[in-house]
């Protein structure tokens, strides 16, 4: 066994406590942890585990040790990562196709169709996709129906079956929204409609994967899209877009392609047209980087072994007890019950500023759209916790 399966393995099988994560786990995160600071954005860039430098320095020693031979050990990464990101998330590890953005999932989505496709989404999605999709809308690539949220920020379900109502080739919309931290209200009765209007569904787990449980088979999703960036302590590069079953065997092919989707890439053969390889492998592109596989295992093997449930309802239990500790000192949060994800935020008029000047005082959080978002996670003592909801009461009733 790894370490870091030790260290899982004798936490035991029950709910996760404090005590036990700060003997067992804690040691496993002893390079980040030595800063001196509150982290509290943990909802954006996850904090690695001492074991990530030493599995990114593997990578790099195959290419000094065997130059173009390295290609084997990347390509067993390449292939741990599919297995342990599919054994995440419900999927046959052949309909996982790892890819270096979301947005570029999207885009192999979105190049797939033989016309400008119409598309509904909301106004609630991340920049990566919110990005892409007003360019496509610009260059006449897509027709996009955009779903607007409510006064508080939020996304009403009917108001996204109804768009689909007018007629839709592809439904783009998040598990969890990135401003506000809402769960998707009644998404798989979503889902239901987009395939009853025959739609796609596009779904973005992205502000969830490794918080909140998925299983993309059970959903029904077509295509899904998420990385390890955040809760699953992999920093940026290491995504991934998925193709369900039924997807892959209808022939479905698409533009945003690359000699890696060839049938047997190595033997050089230039077949034209081109023959792609079986599965998922067909929609891999060009050479890609190789060293985000590495640095995503020790996050993903840390969320296998612990399991996602455990850690929702740790993350569950953490935001109602900052929320307590914040309510103490006259703040309020939003996004402590479980149809959120694993945030809260504390709205404010200047919410960079005043994220900006709580990180100054120590505490690092971030803000969007006028609110500071704040996440603890397994990392985080209750000490911290009441500490942090003290300096944050200090400067916000200062203003």
């Amino acid at each position: 066994m790894t370490d870091i399966a030790n260290a899982i393995a004798a936490l035991g099988d029950g709910p996760l406590c404090e005590e036990s994560l700060r003997r067992h786990v804690f040691p496993l995160f002893s390079r980040v942890l030595a800063r001196h600071e509150i982290y509290l954005a943990n909802h954006s860039l996850g904090r690695p585990l001492d074991q990530t430098a030493a599995d990114v320095a593997s990578g790099l020693d195959a290419w000094y040790g065997r130059m173009d031979d390295a290609w084997e050990d990347w390509m067993e990464a390449f292939e741990l990562f599919r297995r342990m990101t599919a054994r995440l998330v419900g999927a046959r590890p052949d309909c996982i196709v790892p890819k270096a953005s979301a947005g570029q999932g999207l885009r192999t989505v979105l190049n797939s169709f033989h016309y400008p496709p119409r598309v509904v989404t909301t106004r609630a999605e991340f920049d990566s996709l919110d990005v892409i999709l007003k360019q496509y809308q610009v260059k006449r690539r897509a027709e996009v129906v955009w779903v607007d949220t409510d006064d508080e920020g939020l996304i009403d379900p009917h108001k996204l079956v109804e768009a689909l109502e007018l007629g839709v080739d592809l439904l783009v919309v998040s598990q969890a929204f990135f401003s506000t931290g809402q769960l998707l209200p009644r998404l798989a009765d979503v889902i239901a409609a987009a395939h009853h209007y025959g739609a796609f569904v596009f779904l973005d787990c992205y502000h969830s994967y490794g918080v909140v449980p998925l299983d993309v088979m059970e959903l029904g999703v077509d295509f899904a899209v998420a990385g390890s960036y955040k809760y699953l302590r992999g920093g940026p590069g290491a995504c991934w877009l998925y193709l369900a079953p039924w997807v892959i065997d209808s022939g479905f092919t698409t533009l945003d392609t690359g000699w890696f989707a060839k049938k047997s890439p190595f033997s050089y053969q230039r077949p034209d047209p081109p023959v792609f390889a079986e599965g998922g492998d067909a929609f891999l592109e060009s050479t890609f980087a190789v060293l985000p596989w590495l640095q995503a295992r020790a996050g993903l093997e840390l969320t296998t072994e612990i399991g996602v449930g455990r850690l929702r309802e740790y993350s569950l239990q953490q935001k109602r007890m900052m929320a307590k500790y914040l309510a103490d000192h006259a703040l309020h949060c939003v996004g402590m019950g479980e149809e959120f994800g694993a945030f809260l935020r504390l709205p404010h008029p200047e919410a960079v500023a005043m994220a900006a000047r709580l990180k100054a005082h120590g505490v690092n959080v971030d803000a969007r759209s006028n609110g500071v978002r704040i996440c603890p996670d397994l990392l985080n003592t209750e000490a911290e916790m009441a500490q942090a909801a003290s300096q944050i009461a200090e400067l916000w009733h200062a203003r």
